[in-house]
């Protein structure tokens, strides 16, 4: 079965070179254009989001006012710069590509975005108390849902892939978020923080460990 994309790009060439290439490439592809996702996501529901639209930032922020699930990957324009990159990721995007970008590039992002929230069926993580039900993206602590948005969703599932191991920053902004290097940004620092406390309102009140100068564990020794 073929993965549903909507492609929200505002240069008519580029647009029309993704939608020529991706179809050939076994997707399936809805184009929306003059402002036209929003309404389109809630009536194709499609499998990811890529953005390039002028107003990229604020049409992803949207979307994931909307559906907090779906994966949106961004492409940047010819004058983005790291801080667009971070904002990019600090409004909930899956993944970001500069331009220029190699289409080639681009779709092994996409597969790898589509792979990473469409696991196994039966794919399931426990840690203590913790379940991630990775097929329907189900977190429960003893048994009370907790709703978590993507990013940090994704981020649950990275250190519960091996609970007691230390994961450092660099791996997870490379991991997670996409990041080549770390740089400064606090953008996993937030996202760590919301996502303990999160897990302690639902009763996990000693996860998401921070191992000072290293990283991240969801449990330790």
């Amino acid at each position: 079965m073929s993965s549903a994309l909507l492609l929200a790009e505002a240069e008519e060439a580029t647009r029309s070179f993704l939608e020529r290439h991706l179809r050939q490439d076994g997707f399936e592809v809805v184009e929306a254009s003059d402002g036209e996702a929003l309404s389109l996501l809630e009536r194709v529901c499609p499998d990811l989001v890529l953005i390039g639209e002028p107003e990229a930032l604020e049409l992803c922020r949207r979307v994931r006012e909307l559906d907090r699930d779906v994966p949106v990957i961004l492409l940047g324009s010819q004058e983005s710069d790291p801080v667009d990159r971070v904002r990019a990721f600090d409004r909930g995007c899956d993944d970001y590509l500069d331009r220029p970008f190699h289409y080639d590039e681009l779709v092994a992002r996409i597969r790898a975005v589509l792979r990473r929230v469409s696991p196994p069926d039966g794919d399931r993580l426990v840690a203590g108390d913790l379940e991630i039900d990775r097929p329907t993206r189900r977190v429960t602590v003893g048994g009370t849902r907790v709703v978590l948005p993507s990013k940090e969703y994704d981020l649950l599932v990275c250190l519960a892939g091996n609970p007691q191991r230390v994961f450092t920053k660099d791996e997870l902004l490379r991991d997670v978020w996409g990041f080549r290097a770390q740089g400064r940004t606090r953008t996993l620092d937030s996202h760590a923080s919301r996502l303990r406390r999160r897990l302690a309102a639902a009763g996990a009140t000693d996860y998401v460990r921070n191992v000072w100068g290293v990283g991240y564990c969801l449990l330790g020794d």
